[in-house]
């Protein structure tokens, strides 16, 4: 039904204000007596063998919302309902900002991919805490963090922490983002020393925190061979607990859309199907020079459960969908889970 009635019309608004109508419009029912209850047994799909324990946290399922879509946790409990084995909200800087100027959000259903160049709209790292305490399910929640756009890289690690220990009470893992292209400067902290410096430092508070949490990179898709064993080595110094591939990709090679229309858009984060083949060139490489050791969690043109599987095979532990959710509807993390119950992985 989404895709054969809802997408279509969803799909002649503008991506930004449709999403912003959507979050509404599923808060809204949800406080519908009986509707949550509905959607969990519509779209959850459980069984013990879909159960991961990775890093050390028990996962219902291996399907996860990737960051991005609930920047500001205003629907982790909504979107649980819809059968995701974990929620990454975020990216989450210290103080809230509106991000790059509109329009910064662009459809390619030729390709089935999204363009975008938010830049870390976010309300603030104080305002989702807030929510986070109110929340209700038990669900999986991840902490996507970065840097405010004004904050100099010499002076980036402060508001990295900062979000850090504000989150830490109410997440059950965290993601370092450096790897956006839409904030300016940010993609340097990728190269070798910045990014060394700036996890040790995270690392070290993270060590003195009661408990010590799971602490991820994200990382690029355009990085080169020799980047990623800047990354392998980076990973196994600072002994990070994984590793999530891939970002948005500022390549618009190989695209259907009309070359035109895509000039048109402009910069940005290029997410969706044509990052599918990218994503897991990275898993695989990665998964290989760390030797399987190492947690990966795969994200990058996720529409199907035989997608899922590939990276699964690749490498990945668990998987994220953003681009496909938006393009398959919320029956996407259902299909992925039965299909990887078929694969018996």
């Amino acid at each position: 039904m989404y895709k054969i009635l809802i997408r279509p019309i969803f799909f002649l608004f503008d991506p930004e204000s449709i999403h912003h109508f959507t979050f509404s419009a599923i808060r809204l029912i949800s406080k519908i007596p009986g509707i949550p209850a509905l959607f969990r047994l519509i779209y959850n799909y459980k069984d013990k063998k879909l159960e991961r324990e990775v890093f050390g946290i028990k996962f219902p399922n291996p399907v996860g919302l990737a960051a991005g879509f609930d920047k500001d946790a205003k629907l982790v409990d909504e979107l649980g309902n819809f059968g995701f084995g974990f929620v990454e909200i975020g990216t989450l800087t210290p103080v809230g900002q509106p991000g790059n100027d509109k329009p910064r959000l662009f459809r390619l259903p030729k390709d089935k991919a999204v363009i975008n160049r938010m830049g870390f709209n976010n309300e603030g790292v104080d305002d989702a805490v807030e929510r986070l305490k109110n929340r209700k399910s038990k669900i999986i929640v991840g902490g996507n963090i970065g840097k405010n756009k004004v904050t100099p890289n010499k002076d980036a690690v402060s508001d990295y922490i900062k979000s850090f220990k504000a989150l830490y009470d109410h997440v059950d893992y965290f993601v370092v983002n450096v790897s956006s292209p839409n904030t300016p400067n940010l993609r340097e902290l990728q190269e070798k020393e910045p990014l060394k410096e700036l996890l040790s430092e995270i690392q070290h508070v993270n060590y003195h925190m009661p408990e010590k949490k799971p602490l991820l990179l994200k990382i690029a898709p355009d990085l080169s061979d020799h980047q990623l064993d800047d990354i392998v080595d980076i990973v196994q110094s600072v002994k990070l607990s994984g590793i999530i591939a891939t970002n948005t990709t500022i390549s618009r090679m190989n695209l259907k859309t009309d070359s035109s229309k895509v000039e048109s858009i402009g910069a940005g984060g290029l997410s969706g199907r044509p990052l599918k083949d990218r994503a897991t060139e990275v898993i695989t490489y990665l998964n290989t020079k760390l030797n399987g050791e190492v947690p990966i969690i795969a994200v990058g043109g996720i529409f199907t459960g035989e997608d899922a599987v590939e990276k699964l095979k690749a490498g990945a532990s668990l998987v994220q969908v953003y681009t496909g959710f938006i393009y398959e509807g919320p029956a996407i993390i259902k299909n992925i889970n039965k299909r990887i119950l078929k694969e018996n992985l």
